[in-house]
């Protein structure tokens, strides 16, 4: 295993001020950037920002984002904890990765995925009843562009291309482009034939549970043909001093966010002797620096994974309680990390 990259994720949910009240979205932004600074200085590997088009969360064109970032940066690399490729044009969504790419001297990537809410596809004029079409047709058609410079694509989703060049053209490193998969044997097998990597989106329940995709994935890639990539893996989490602070700091906010979430979709409400469950023994990495770091060096070996990416804002959590978790991350979580997984290493 090469040394694991350890990133960060936000999809900029709406946080609360000093008055208790939720932030202006134009604020949130603004948060999001300094954010990403910061994680840049304490030696975070990547940032993700997530696309949404909901009241809650801040960032629906997140390229506009990471160029800010990329303007205040020098060596974080920058791309998306979800693209909702479904309810875009992989052209569009090319050329904007492609300018992001260029102007952060080679710091973009991209996670393309479906989703896990619907309202972009009204926005943007598409049918849910073509969920999986026009996602498997424009994931095909976004591989051809990452590799040939012209391209003859046809298909039922869009107008086809007849040797079509794209601009700006990628440089010789490419685009580093990841698929977010929440689970479905059919979507690890679509990442294979792709020839894309791997991004196990693990929200909830026992991380080893992923294990047979991961091994699927391995089998799909023998008998494919393909080369092995990465395999990264996104889960919610929080740092502070001490594990309590860390879960009674997260508390209110993830039961107001999956409490919201949970009336619009009929799920049970949200419980703390469930929130506490998951901290304890399933998807939340919650808790002081060394705890984290421990769950998540046990997840990169069970799964055997290259990256991972804690989400660390959920709900309406104010800026300077993410600030504080960004800087335990980056200063302690990380090297804790790293340290075990040589560890490891060294005893094997």
């Amino acid at each position: 295993m090469t040394q694991v990259e350890l990133g960060l994720d936000t999809f900029g949910d709406v946080s609360v001020g000093s008055d208790g009240q939720p932030k202006a979205m134009d604020q949130v932004l603004r948060d999001v950037v300094a954010e990403a600074v910061l994680a840049d200085q304490v030696g975070i590997d990547f940032i993700g920002l997530g696309e949404h088009h909901r009241s809650d969360f801040a960032i629906s064109a997140p390229e506009i984002v990471l160029a800010a970032i990329a303007g205040q940066t020098s060596r974080i690399r920058l791309g998306t904890a979800v693209t909702v490729l479904s309810s875009d044009d992989p052209v569009r969504v090319f050329q904007r990765f492609s300018t992001l790419n260029a102007v952060s001297k080679g710091r973009a990537e991209v996670i393309l995925g479906r989703g896990s809410f619907s309202e972009s596809y009204a926005l943007f004029g598409y049918d849910m009843a073509n969920y999986d079409q026009l996602f498997e047709e424009k994931l095909d058609l976004f591989a051809h562009l990452l590799r040939a410079p012209e391209v003859t694509w046809q298909g039922e989703t869009r107008a086809p291309l007849v040797g079509q060049k794209v601009y700006p053209p990628l440089g010789p490193q490419g685009l580093t482009t990841w698929v977010g998969v929440g689970g479905s044997p059919e979507s690890v097998v679509r990442v294979v034939r792709q020839d894309l990597r791997l991004m196990l989106a693990i929200i909830g329940g026992d991380p080893r549970r992923f294990v047979p995709y991961v091994d699927l994935y391995h089998r799909a890639v023998a008998q494919l043909g393909r080369a092995a990539r990465p395999i990264g893996v996104h889960s919610p989490g929080f740092v502070a001093k001490t594990d309590e602070a860390a879960r009674e700091g997260l508390w209110p906010h993830y039961r107001e966010m999956f409490g919201r979430i949970g009336r619009e979709r009929g799920w049970p409400p949200v419980t703390k002797d469930r929130f506490l469950a998951e901290v304890e023994q399933g998807s939340l990495y919650v808790g002081s620096a060394e705890t984290v770091a421990r769950k998540i060096a046990a997840t990169v070996r069970t799964l055997k994974i290259d990256r991972f990416d804690m989400k660390y804002a959920t709900g309406p959590q104010p800026h300077e309680a993410l600030l504080d978790g960004i800087a335990l991350y980056g200063e302690t979580v990380i090297p804790m990390v790293r340290d075990m997984l040589a560890t490891d290493r060294a005893v094997a």
